[in-house]
């Protein structure tokens, strides 16, 4: 019994034995060895790019104006709708005008008795001079006589500046806008008592079309666009004359475009910042003083800039900004980059790649440096512009748009730009 288990055991294992050896010997199916990963490229084309900068400001009316009592008096009347629109001249508060009215009548009655007193004295004088020529009043007299007109008509000019007063005090009953705008928040009611001393504030009339947007830039922004343009790396887009593209503080886009006004001379000594002014329409009353907004303004064009998307640059250990290219013999190649700043969801790249290059943007998992691999045009949502065809946006005068904060640790300061 032992030697027929042992038997059968042998045979199991030179069975087995046989089926490994044919296993190995069968040729394997499926894909050849050492195929070629297939890559998705991005081939770079030079174009213009108008670079933008987005900055945080503040609406603030184009012109405001206090309106405040002149006179004392009571208030009788108020004659326009607190937050509505009102004309320059048009009447916002009646004040009592009885004392004022009594004291122009007063005045005017006074200058009457003055212009009379004037005329009596002037026709005295005249007989005088007649007189005094055949020695029938003495000299004495006769220059009484003139001296006395001269007073009456001294009389006379202090009566008209008197009336005058108090015609333009009685005017200052009548309180008018002093511009055209819209009117804010009443500060009085009729009855109130209000003061030409104190200059009581009645309201304020503000115009806001068109409206201003106060932007702040640091120092260094305004240094780094002055060097490039110096360096002929940007063409300036027009000074003074740049468009400026606005976005509210809850997303939306302003529609219409506003323009440069000035940047500020003097810079704030606890910003380290200057102040930027832009002036946009606001027919629509859209925009009201005290908002918080983004102001995209142009800086420059970049003549023969490279767009390198973003999912196509990594970063080394050091931090240094990579790309994969493939090269002229077909395999992966990796290249250091210098990006200046982040433009939509591509990187603005100075140094490091040229026109032409392949630059791989899908699939870097399957390759590594050195290795062969196989360009494939990536089809990418906004491929167009990415294989270098410039977008309307970003070509002559236009603004790019969308931006990207950049990633730390960049070969050089990376600065950001968002253009809306």
């Amino acid at each position: 019994m032992h030697v027929k288990r042992s038997s059968l055991g042998m045979v199991t294992v030179v069975a087995l034995a046989a089926m490994t050896l044919a296993a190995c010997g069968k040729k394997p199916q499926g894909a050849p060895q050492g195929m070629v990963p297939e890559v998705g490229v991005v081939t770079l084309q030079t174009q213009n790019v108008a670079l933008t900068t987005d900055l945080p400001g503040r609406t603030s009316p184009y012109r405001v104006a206090d309106v405040r009592a002149r006179v004392n008096g009571i208030v009788l009347k108020r004659d326009f709708t607190e937050g509505g629109d009102v004309k320059s001249g048009q009447r916002l508060y009646k004040i009592d005008p009885a004392t004022y009215q009594a004291a122009f009548e007063s005045a005017k009655a006074t200058l009457a008795k003055a212009e009379a007193s004037a005329a009596s004295t002037r026709l005295l004088a005249q007989r005088y001079k007649q007189l005094v020529a055949v020695e029938a009043v003495s000299k004495q007299e006769y220059d009484n006589a003139v001296a006395a007109n001269l007073q009456a008509e001294a009389d006379v000019a202090a009566g008209k500046s008197a009336v005058e007063t108090a015609r333009i005090n009685l005017s200052y009953t009548d309180v008018p806008a002093p511009i055209s705008g819209r009117t804010g928040l009443s500060q009085v009611t009729e009855g109130a008592y209000v003061q030409a001393g104190t200059a009581t504030l009645m309201t304020t009339v503000q115009q806001i079309d068109p409206i201003y947007v106060d932007v702040t830039q640091s120092t260094n922004d305004v240094l780094r666009l002055r060097r490039e343009l110096a360096e002929g790396k940007l063409t300036n887009a027009g000074p003074n004359a740049a468009k400026v593209m606005l976005t509210l503080d809850d997303g939306t886009k302003y529609p219409l475009e506003g323009k440069l006004q000035f940047s500020d001379i003097t810079v704030d000594q606890t910003t380290g910042s200057i102040t930027v002014r832009a002036i946009f329409p606001n027919p629509k009353r859209e925009l009201l003083p005290g908002m918080f907004v983004h102001a995209s303004l142009q800086e420059g064009v970049t003549e023969n800039a490279l767009l390198v998307p973003q999912q196509g640059v990594t970063r080394d250990q050091k931090g240094q900004a990579v790309a994969m290219v493939i090269n002229a013999e077909g395999k992966v190649e990796p290249r250091k980059l210098v990006a200046d700043r982040a433009i939509g969801d591509k990187w603005l790249v100075t140094s490091g790649l040229a026109a032409g290059d392949k630059v791989i943007v899908e699939g870097l998992q399957k390759v590594r440096p050195g290795a062969p691999a196989k360009p494939v045009e990536a089809k990418l949502p906004n491929a167009p512009a990415l294989a270098g065809q410039a977008p309307a946006a970003a070509s002559g005068a236009g603004a790019v748009s969308g931006a990207a904060a950049a990633p730390a640790a960049a070969s050089a300061p990376v600065s950001t730009a968002k253009a809306q």
